[in-house]
């Protein structure tokens, strides 16, 4: 949208426009969605103009009112379903991970949260025929876990059907088992792969605003961004942030930080992934004494919760925790070399 749209909003000029379209509220949709607080501080205006705007960009953008549920119904047929390329992890999560929607993978250390990360931001990329939804991908690294080397690794441990589908969808003349023609796909998929490290939980709130931005530019090209990955969530927030006396303050960091998310999500029809690292819980004396950390916020934000544990050898159990259409269940899968697999 150009800004001079933004303009014929009340209280809106050339200045103010300017403010709001460096600060990523470049359409009617995302100012209509932001909160007075929040527009206000970023486009330097008084609360009550703020809320003038927001109202405007709403009655512009024909949203905040009520809909039937079969008007509701039509709108979720466009959420897109990212297959892990596993079946039975794919049935679990009702055919995959979703758009418009965070998906939390929570486990101990080595249980394969980053394996996961690494593995959909390759198959995110596949044609929509072969389980992807032929986007591209953001990154944000917290942990240092991003390696490019792995995903060249899982893009030649695909099937050779998706393979094949895969060149030909992306316009790679050769063969799969040509290693020129391999190296030219694996370039190609790490170039759809836009990473950025977070060094504090502050930088990595930026970068989901950064996110946003990112995802607006891409959103009528070739590749939108269809995946979002934060590797890991609460580490920055865990460290930084010790002790009851502030415990408050992380939360409303953190609920911030999630609803930016969110928003992405559901402008952009891109699936949320986050992982999220444990504590153990030394007051349980039955069950698996294993806690998320993040609380009930993050238990309340999170559409699916996924808890990902070690078995033996190189199994791993996927269990569906909470899901808000979906039962509970397990499935198993395996973390290879050449990516996750079936068991």
């Amino acid at each position: 949208m150009a800004e001079d749209d933004l303009e014929s909003l009340p209280g809106v000029g050339p200045a103010t426009a300017d403010k709001l379209v460096e600060s990523g509220y470049d359409s009617y949709q995302s100012i209509a969605v932001a909160s007075p607080g929040e527009l206000s501080n970023k486009a330097d205006i008084g609360n009550s103009t703020a809320s003038d705007i927001i109202n405007a960009a709403r009655d512009a953008a024909d949203v905040g009112g009520f809909e039937t549920g079969s008007m509701v119904l039509e709108r979720r047929q466009q959420i897109g379903k990212l297959s892990w390329q596993i079946d039975e992890v794919d049935e679990l999560l009702g055919g995959g991970l979703e758009t418009q929607s965070i998906t939390e993978v929570y486990g101990e250390f080595g249980a394969g949260k980053s394996q996961i990360t690494h593995q959909l931001a390759v198959n995110v990329q596949l044609p929509p025929e072969q389980g992807g939804l032929g986007g591209g991908c953001i990154f944000i690294d917290s942990e240092d876990t991003f390696r490019p080397e792995r995903i060249d690794d899982m893009v030649r441990g695909l099937e050779d059907d998706v393979l094949e589908a895969t060149l030909a969808d992306r316009g790679i003349e050769g063969s799969v088992d040509d290693e020129e023609t391999m190296q030219e796909l694996v370039d190609d998929v790490l170039d759809k792969i836009h990473v950025a490290k977070a060094f504090n939980s502050n930088h990595q709130i930026l970068l989901a605003e950064k996110a946003k931005e990112l995802a607006g530019d891409h959103e009528d090209t070739d590749w939108p961004v269809r995946l979002l990955c934060v590797d890991s969530l609460t580490a920055h927030f865990r460290a930084e942030y010790v002790g009851r006396g502030e415990l408050a303050e992380r939360q409303q960091k953190l609920n911030k930080h999630l609803h930016d998310l969110m928003r992405i999500g559901d402008l952009f029809n891109t699936g949320i992934l986050v992982t999220n690292q444990v504590a153990s819980n030394p007051d349980s004396y039955f069950g698996d004494p294993t806690q998320p950390i993040g609380g009930n916020i993050l238990g309340h934000t999170s559409t699916f919760r996924i808890y990902l544990r070690k078995s033996k050898g190189d199994k791993r159990i996927v269990r569906l925790v909470d899901a808000p259409n979906l039962a509970d269940g397990e499935a198993v899968m395996r973390v290879q070399d050449a990516g996750l697999k079936p068991e």
